[in-house]
């Protein structure tokens, strides 16, 4: 029997939602202070994906300040397709709240946001019978708009609002049969995350819970896989059901340190009674009848290309004057905007990290100017590898205090920059009493991230510190390059998981 692997999206992907066209399955994610904004992504199985563009990509879509907070900007999306066209509705929190953009293809281009007068977040969209168009909102609350104008028909009013436990959020509507059903999640996007559903026959209600909420759950479990919720249902085109949602991979000693964010996981769905039944979700599941791997994405980017790729982002903007890929043919120039990764106005292009281990390098010249690669939560906890003035340094950033803990002298020229991350041979050092190898924690972090300048390692640093479980907030870990002074041309980024583990490359 063929199975799939899970994370299905690995790294910081977040709150997906998913929709079906014919045989070809589309999801978004959330994306918070990043620009391009929501991730746009294509399978035909529903276990391999690539990113096929960003529905935010122009700065007219996608408003985030200056003073934008780390875990602000775009929440949680819904992806629908109706009547031939794409929709996402969405929440910017550092902005005007909900919007509605929408597609003839989900490769965009995709609208100017039309803005929606409704309290609440995670926004979700369902069409009845007669075309009414429904917008759920966290709360939960219910009401009927006009998809094309934002404009408030009927509403909003509660529904229902779960089991009693914090938050409910991220509501669903689905018309299965006879019956709508209201799916939230709820309990915090943390170990006690659940989903929970209540049906109607109606979307106004009256709403019954399902008997055995929350239908999935891993809270005050030892599974590998933790804080699963945030769901949202897809039929496949055999007829079969699926669920995708979010999770984490904690790793080390307790409260265990998530360094990839929340990812998207993929879980087989069956119907008793009435009702879906879900999980729970494992590191690996039989698969979907349909197969279809999409070729392997390059590990390295040579900057060939008349744009950059869809993966690279940047925290809150990304400047025009910032970079360039003409002005060095085959680099990617990148001029400062500002003298510190620790304050908002750096100039800063990454990539999720998707892998625990892999590793991440690239090429550059800094000519007379500063920059380098950076693993990067927020703005107060980073850890950077830069070249400048003769000098390589690495520099830890974590909460208040910053820190050169290593410099060498570099020839003048280009230099090779690596960061490697692994899992096994922790700094400090995993405890080795029984009882500790028995529930398989150490006293370690989760990795340890070494930092090389041409091929010689300069330093090597405990993972936790870039850890949401450090850092706070809704992100994940992204690696990319970044300048702080002049101008730095960047001849090739290379991402290479570790051997084995292939399948979330690069757009992969």
């Amino acid at each position: 029997m063929r199975t799939y692997d899970n994370p299905v999206l690995g790294g910081f992907h977040p709150d997906p939602s998913v929709c079906r066209v014919g045989e070809d399955y589309y999801l978004a994610c959330s994306s918070f202070e990043y620009f391009p904004g929501i991730p746009i992504f294509h399978s035909r199985d529903l276990v391999h994906w690539r990113q096929i563009g960003n529905a935010l990509d122009r700065p007219g879509q996608l408003r985030l300040p200056p003073a934008t907070a780390a875990s602000g900007g775009v929440f949680a999306p819904t992806l629908r397709h109706h009547d031939g066209r794409f929709y996402l509705v969405d929440t910017n929190v550092s902005d005007r709240g909900n919007f509605i953009v929408s597609a003839a293809r989900p490769e965009g281009p995709w609208s100017d946001p039309v803005w929606i007068d409704l309290p609440g977040v995670d926004p979700d969209l369902a069409w009845d019978e007669d075309g009414s168009c429904w917008c759920a909102t966290s709360g939960v609350n219910l009401a009927r708009i006009d998809p094309e104008t934002g404009k408030v028909l009927e509403g909003p009013f509660p529904t229902w609002s779960g089991t009693g436990l914090q938050w409910p959020e991220a509501p669903h509507l689905y018309h299965v049969g006879e019956w709508w059903y209201l799916m939230i999640a709820e309990g915090g996007t943390d170990r006690g995350h659940a989903v929970s559903i209540a049906r109607a026959r109606s979307p106004r209600g009256p709403f019954e819970p399902a008997p055995a909420n929350p239908i999935l759950s891993h809270r005050s479990t030892d599974l590998p896989i933790q804080c699963t919720g945030h769901a949202d249902l897809v039929q496949a085109a055999d007829g079969t059901w699926w669920m995708v949602l979010l999770g984490t991979r904690p790793r080390g000693h307790t409260p265990g340190f998530h360094v990839l964010g929340r990812e998207t996981f993929l879980v087989p769905v069956e119907w008793r009674d009435g009702w879906p039944v879900a999980g729970p979700v494992l590191e690996r599941h039989p698969a979907p009848a349909a197969w279809h791997p999409f070729p392997p994405a390059p590990s390295r980017d040579d900057f060939d290309a008349g744009t950059l790729a869809p993966y690279w982002i940047s925290p809150r903007t990304r400047p025009e004057g910032s970079w360039s890929l003409t002005e060095r043919a085959g680099s990617l120039t990148l001029h400062a905007t500002g003298p510190t990764l620790d304050r908002p106005g750096c100039t800063f292009v990454g990539r999720r990290q998707q892998h625990p281990d892999c590793r991440v390098s690239a090429r550059l010249d800094p000519g007379s100017g500063t920059g380098g690669l950076s693993v990067r939560m927020d703005e107060a906890h980073h850890y950077d590898l830069e070249v400048g003035e003769g000098t390589a340094r690495v520099i830890a950033r974590i909460g208040p205090v910053r820190q050169c803990v290593a410099e060498r002298p570099v020839p003048a020229g280009p230099v090779t920059l690596t960061l490697a991350f692994r899992t096994t041979d922790l700094l400090p050092p995993s405890v080795t009493a029984p009882a500790t190898e028995a529930l398989g924690v150490g006293a370690g972090g989760p990795d340890t991230i070494a930092f090389s300048v041409d091929g010689q390692v300069l330093a090597e640093l405990d993972g936790r510190y870039v850890a949401t479980q450090v850092a706070g907030g809704f992100t994940g870990r992204v690696a990319g390059m970044y300048v702080t002074a002049g101008s730095v041309a960047f001849d090739w980024f290379d991402y290479e998981p570790a051997p084995g583990d292939q399948e979330s490359a690069p757009g992969g």
